[in-house]
């Protein structure tokens, strides 16, 4: 047979074990691309040395002429399959990268939207006390109305501006990459009591009551402004949230009786949250019917803690996450009044 014929016959068989070759790692990726990776230089390979030694035979050459050029084209599958290693690691790390920028780029654009949302409610509730202010200034300049029935709620107004300021400030601050906290060693029992007597007037003006209960006498080091502040902002969303008459309750202790947690919960009468809503109460601006609702009104204590921007359980997860623990939210199920939601501080101990 002569060369022309040889390189035919080589030309087919390599074109058929290569074709089949494909197919198999065709099949194959679609489980395992890694693995079909490192096995392609090996069909490259394999497919040539099928040619190689299919010509070979086909040409007369003596049996041993023929095991000869197959060891050879053999010797080679080592360094094809360490090129299919190489070819594998590469492929894993291009998409890792791949991943990871995606996930950045759709993590960015979910902080932007946020971003934008909360300019949004909050430019809109600036909107209304700064409107109230107006309008009562207004009616002051041009003589209507008493001064000591307009000049209390201007101030009751600017409060309120101020409390939102405070807390984007605050969140501000909470969310920044170089925030520190100041820890010192601190009883949770008596950061929760200050907490309860600071929303006490605010607990009095809607009629709701009361009450905590300490499992554990828990001292930690922890910033006990922001955490005494997390506390706060619960408080007030609990009792802004439950009914006249009705019971807001603190209790304190460890998470199972594991000392190295301790759990702050604050239970409300609110009626529960709709399950589609849990994961959102602590995004910032955001607002739902069993979550967040605007202010009850200018009582005692309102405007002192929380401003109404959607910003109090936001400002609750960045403390919990700034001191390396966790902020969530359950709905209670005890049937009429009774159910409600309990929210959990849980910092490490």
């Amino acid at each position: 047979m002569n060369y022309v014929a040889g390189m035919l016959v080589s030309v087919a068989v390599a074109a058929v074990v290569g074709a089949a070759g494909a197919v198999a790692l065709f099949a194959l990726a679609r489980r395992r691309v890694a693995l079909a990776a490192t096995l392609a230089p090996l069909v490259v390979v394999g497919s040539a040395t099928a040619g190689v030694y299919a010509s070979a035979r086909a040409m007369f050459l003596s049996g041993t002429g023929s095991m000869t050029v197959l060891l050879l084209l053999l010797a080679t599958v080592p360094v094809a399959l360490a090129v299919g290693l190489v070819l594998t690691a590469r492929i894993r790390t291009v998409t890792t990268e791949a991943a990871a920028e995606k996930a950045a780029r759709e993590r960015d654009q979910e902080v932007e939207v946020r971003r934008r949302e909360l300019v949004a409610w909050v430019s809109h509730d600036l909107r209304t006390p700064l409107a109230a202010v107006r309008a009562l200034a207004e009616a002051l300049e041009d003589g209507v109305g008493q001064v000591d029935e307009h000049v209390p709620r201007i101030l009751a107004e600017n409060r309120r501006m101020a409390a939102m300021v405070d807390d984007l400030l605050a969140l501000s601050r909470l969310q920044s990459p170089t925030a520190t906290l100041h820890r010192e060693p601190v009883a949770v029992a008596d950061l929760a009591s200050d907490a309860i007597a600071a929303a006490q007037p605010l607990a009095d003006s809607g009629g709701v009551t009361l009450a905590w209960d300490v499992t554990d006498p828990v001292v930690t080091s922890l910033d006990a402004r922001q955490v005494g502040r997390a506390l706060e902002n619960l408080l007030v969303n609990a009792i802004r949230h439950t009914g006249q008459g009705g019971t807001v309750r603190v209790a304190v202790g460890s998470a199972g009786g594991d000392a190295r947690t301790v759990v702050l919960a604050v239970e409300d009468e609110c009626g529960g949250i709709p399950p589609a809503d849990l994961d959102r109460v602590f995004e910032a601006g955001w607002r739902g019917t069993g979550a967040r609702t605007p202010e009850r009104g200018d009582g005692p204590g309102a405007g002192a803690v929380g401003s109404g921007a959607g910003l109090g359980l936001s400002i609750v997860r960045g403390v919990a996450e700034a001191h390396g623990g966790t902020a969530r939210v359950t709905n209670m199920t005890g049937g009429g009044a009774r159910s409600g939601c309990r929210f959990e501080l849980r910092l490490p101990a």
